[in-house]
C-alpha cells in the first residue's frame, strides 16, 4: 500500500477549549489513485490533508508513505521529503506577484531532481501563450493553472489539493478539474483532493466521506465519470 494512515488523532486548544478534530482516522490509498475527501466544513478533511502533507502534525497515530514512516523523519528530512515528493494546490493561488507565469512554474522545478519539461507542461496547462504575463494579468482560472503547474512540475508522487476550485466559477472549475484529471492520467501522480462539492466524487477512484472528524464511508467509485461529464 502506498499511503497507510493509522489511528490519526488531532485536537486544537487546551483545557475547556480543547476541540477534538480527528478521531482515530484509518485510511489506505494506492499509488496513482485519485482520492476525494468529501465532507462539510468542520469535518476535519483539511486538517487530515495538512497532516498528510507534513504541514501539521498529529497528536497520535502514524502515517506511512511508500514504506517510510513520517514520524521517523527529523525536520530536515521532512522538509526534503515535502520538497521532493509532495505538490500542493490550494484554493488561494499564492503566486509570486513579480514573477511571470513561466518563472512561477520554474520555482517549483528548482526544488526537484526529476522536474518535468516546463515547455511541455505549459502546453498541457494551456498557458504557453501566457507564459510572459504576470499574475495580475491573468484570470482566476489562469492563475490556478499556474499554481497547478508550479505544484506538478516537481513531478511529485502525491498531489494534495485543498478545494482547488472553491474560488472559481462553474465552467472554470470544470476546466481545472479536467486539468487535474489529465495530470493524474498522464504523469501517474497520486491525487488527494479535499472538497465539499458532492459532484466531484464522481471523477474519483476512491471516495472517503468525513463527518465530525470520523470516516463515515470509504468506498471505490465503480462508475467513474470524466471531469467533462460532471454537473452540479
Amino acid at each position: 500500500m502506498f499511503i497507510e494512515v493509522r489511528q490519526i488523532q488531532k485536537s486544537f486548544g487546551q483545557g475547556d477549549s480543547r476541540i477534538e478534530v480527528l478521531h482515530g482516522i484509518d485510511l489506505n490509498i494506492e499509488k496513482g489513485e485519485f482520492c476525494v475527501l468529501l465532507g462539510p466544513s468542520g469535518s476535519g478533511k483539511s486538517t487530515l490533508l495538512n497532516i498528510l502533507g507534513g504541514i501539521d502534525s498529529a497528536d497520535s497515530g502514524s502515517i506511512c508513505i511508500n514504506g517510510e514512516r513520517m514520524a521517523d523523519m527529523n525536520e530536515k528530512r521532512l522538509t526534503a521529503y515535502r520538497r521532493r515528493h509532495l505538490g500542493y494546490i490550494f484554493q488561494m493561488y499564492n503566486l509570486i506577484p513579480n514573477l511571470t507565469v513561466r518563472e512561477n512554474i520554474e520555482v517549483g522545478a528548482y526544488l526537484s531532481q526529476d522536474a518535468l519539461d516546463v515547455d511541455e507542461l505549459l502546453h498541457t496547462l494551456g498557458l504557453h501563450e501566457h507564459q510572459r504575463k504576470l499574475p495580475n494579468q491573468l484570470s482566476g482560472g489562469q492563475q490556478q493553472r499556474t499554481a497547478i503547474g508550479r505544484a506538478i512540475v516537481k513531478n511529485p508522487d502525491i498531489l494534495l489539493c485543498d478545494e482547488p476550485t472553491g474560488a472559481l466559477d462553474y465552467q472554470t472549475s470544470k476546466e481545472i478539474l479536467k486539468l487535474i484529471e489529465t495530470v493524474n492520467q498522464k504523469y501517474g501522480n497520486t491525487v488527494i483532493m479535499v472538497t465539499h462539492n458532492d459532484a466531484i466524487r464522481l471523477m474519483a477512484d476512491r471516495v472517503v466521506r468525513l463527518r465530525d472528524g470520523r470516516i463515515r464511508s470509504d468506498e471505490p467509485n465503480t462508475h467513474k465519470l470524466s471531469a467533462e461529464e460532471l454537473e452540479w
